[in-house]
């Protein structure tokens, strides 16, 4: 299967292969063998025509006339998605909401598992009932390139997070999920996606008033 280069694909195609791979699993538990274009563009809430254009940067699915295989189009995503097997992900920043995201039991079923934490301050962090290890900062290039780890999950407030950004890269993190609201400054072969919830509610405020 002929991909394209990390350049030539948008990043929006790749987050739509999310889209596609849950509506799968939809229909697998639904006992349904075959989907057609459409329908899957449709519960994806999509167009057809941008369901395959989305395909087609990773290489053929399906046939004409008959559509997708449910099974092997589920497979093939979660194969390019890397989510066939667990992947190690670590979280720095043991916070109200770096607590919150080690407590939450999902992220083992979508194929990731936050394997450990580190803060600044273990002591104190470790006071919460969470069951991933807590460790110090010191402890964490260690731990990266003992693991194998390549992503990480960043809580960390606003003054520390280029820092701790920074010594991630270093040793050998290259995918981030950033909850910390700036903009961080990476190599151009590590990938970060922001989450920001206050920009996601001014965004949905604006369109209630408008």
């Amino acid at each position: 299967m002929k991909k394209g280069t990390r350049q030539e694909i948008p990043r929006k195609a790749v987050y739509r292969l999310s889209l596609y791979l849950r509506c799968l699993h939809r229909l697998k538990i639904n006992s349904i063998r075959t989907v057609s274009s459409e329908a899957l563009a449709k519960a994806a809430g999509v167009k057809s025509t941008q369901l395959r254009k989305d395909l087609t940067y990773f290489g053929q699915f399906g046939t004409r006339g008959l559509g997708y295989d449910v099974e092997q189009l589920s497979t093939m995503i979660s194969d390019l998605l890397g989510t066939n097997s667990l992947q190690p992900v670590i979280l720095v920043g043991v916070g109200n909401l770096g607590s919150a995201l080690l407590s939450y039991r999902g992220f083992e079923q979508e194929g990731f598992e936050i394997v450990a934490a580190f803060d600044a301050y273990p002591d104190r962090a470790k006071t919460r009932t969470v069951k991933q290890p807590i460790h110090g900062m010191d402890k964490m290039p260690e731990f990266i390139k003992e693991h194998s780890v390549r992503m990480a999950i960043l809580t960390v407030p606003i003054p520390a997070a280029q820092e701790v950004t920074n010594t991630l890269v270093e040793n050998g993190i290259s995918g981030i999920l950033n909850f910390a609201p700036i903009v961080l400054h990476v190599p151009e072969d590590v990938t970060v996606n922001n989450v920001n919830l206050a920009i996601e509610l001014e965004n949905l405020s604006y369109f209630i008033q408008h």
